[in-house]
């Protein structure tokens, strides 16, 4: 049978989709997630003590152990399927859904708080200090919902952009520092997430301040009033609230703010070759202090959810993990806008489904070792080429997208 040249162009084609797409940047990241479920099944496995019993006499009956093997893995993530996803052994529907939407829960601030970072490092910024500026934005948020009285609904919009104008504010030193002294954004937004952890657990001991009246030795603030609170989307029955809306609705800014704006597209260029954009006529200076104040607004969104969808006292620890899961989230993202809602939801499921693991005797550590080990792969992109022998990436950047526009203006003039 005689081949046609038609077909040989198409099967060209289907060749060169097929290579994009297994080295590109979202094949990788589903890898790595695969190979981080594969190590937690070791790990599940491992530390089974059926087991390591079945070991003992393994070459007398292997099936023993290999059952036991089997048995602790399907256990132990359909306890995590259970506890962030559907609960198929519930008494009612309403405690049957209570999963998902605790997993939605724990997303909010993840995918909130990632998508500052991965701003960040879309300009060629590490941003670390997401931990510090949700404490900053839950320190005005908290001193807004507790000390000031306004009116239902207007309470609530005067608290949030408090906030986010104070997680910005705190993002935007950054970027000063590193323009007019040159300082590293990682040393000082290191040094700063002390400094907010601090003010924030000073103004928690002061009653004069925001600590909780009447309180004891432990530094807690007041509930924020209910006209500040972010308000429940399923009623009493579930503690899901509208922080996963704001979530959604940052995800579609960053979209477009990165992928359709001129400003995206000035933080880009500056995050692929500062030098080229600062010939292009950028102030990048400039563009540091906007990128990281934008960061930061956007890790606000992290500290509303921290700080107005709570329904009692808030404490020191109120920003938990999540500035620095934020920073996983980012890379497992590739920082875009898809890439970090997915997997700002795959972690908010790891947290929503660890304690149903523990119930059935299985160490919640096991996905923080999961998480572990995707970044890791995520990390060394490398690793994962080396292993399922992926083609490598083709290198396209930003700036020379901008020169080839450039000279085909030219050339049209």
């Amino acid at each position: 049978m005689t081949t046609t040249p038609k077909a040989v162009k198409a099967d060209a084609r289907w060749s060169i989709a097929a290579k994009e797409i297994v080295s590109g940047g979202a094949f990788r990241a589903f890898l790595s997630v695969l190979l981080g479920f594969v190590v937690g099944a070791l790990f599940m496995v491992g530390s089974n003590e059926e087991f390591l019993k079945a070991l003992s006499y393994f070459t007398a009956r292997p099936t023993d152990a290999l059952t036991a093997g089997w048995g602790a893995i399907a256990d132990g993530y359909a306890a995590l399927f259970r506890g962030s996803i559907y609960n198929y052994n519930a008494d009612n529907l309403v405690a049957a859904l209570r999963p998902i939407t605790e997993t939605l829960r724990f997303a909010a601030p993840l995918i909130a708080a990632g998508l500052g970072v991965a701003l960040a490092f879309r300009v060629g910024l590490f941003n670390i200090g997401a931990s510090g500026q949700i404490l900053f934005g839950a320190l005005a948020a908290t001193a807004v919902s507790t000390r000031v009285e306004l009116p239902w609904g207007i309470h609530l919009v005067v608290a949030a952009v408090t906030a986010i104008i104070a997680s910005a504010a705190y993002g935007a030193l950054v970027g000063f520092l590193k323009a007019r002294t040159g300082a590293h954004e990682v040393i000082v937004t290191i040094m700063l997430n002390y400094i907010a952890a601090g003010l924030l657990t000073f103004a928690f001991r002061q009653e004069s301040l925001l600590r909780e009246t009447g309180g004891g030795g432990t530094p807690k603030s007041d509930a924020p009033a209910e006209t500040a609170q972010l308000p429940l989307l399923l009623g009493d029955s579930y503690m899901l609230h509208a922080g996963i809306v704001l979530a959604l609705v940052a995800v579609v800014i960053y979209w477009w703010l990165m992928e359709r704006s001129t400003i995206g597209y000035r933080f880009r260029m500056v995050g692929h070759n500062a030098d080229a954009a600062r010939t292009a006529g950028i102030n990048v200076e400039l563009t540091f202090v906007a990128a990281m104040a934008v960061s930061g607004a956007f890790v606000g969104l992290a500290a509303i959810n921290q700080a107005l969808g709570a329904r009692a006292g808030l404490t020191p620890d109120i920003d938990g993990s999540i500035g620095f899961d934020a920073i996983t989230v980012a890379l497992l993202g590739s920082s875009t806008a898809p890439g970090v809602l997915l997997a700002g939801l795959l972690f908010g499921a790891f947290k929503a489904g660890a304690p149903s693991m523990q119930v059935i005797g299985l160490s919640p550590e096991v996905t923080g070792v999961v998480q572990g080990f995707i970044v890791l792969f995520i990390a060394a992109p490398p690793l994962i080429r080396a292993i399922f022998r992926l083609p490598a990436p083709q290198k396209t950047t930003v700036v020379a997208d901008w020169w080839a526009r450039l000279t085909r203006k030219k050339a049209a003039k």
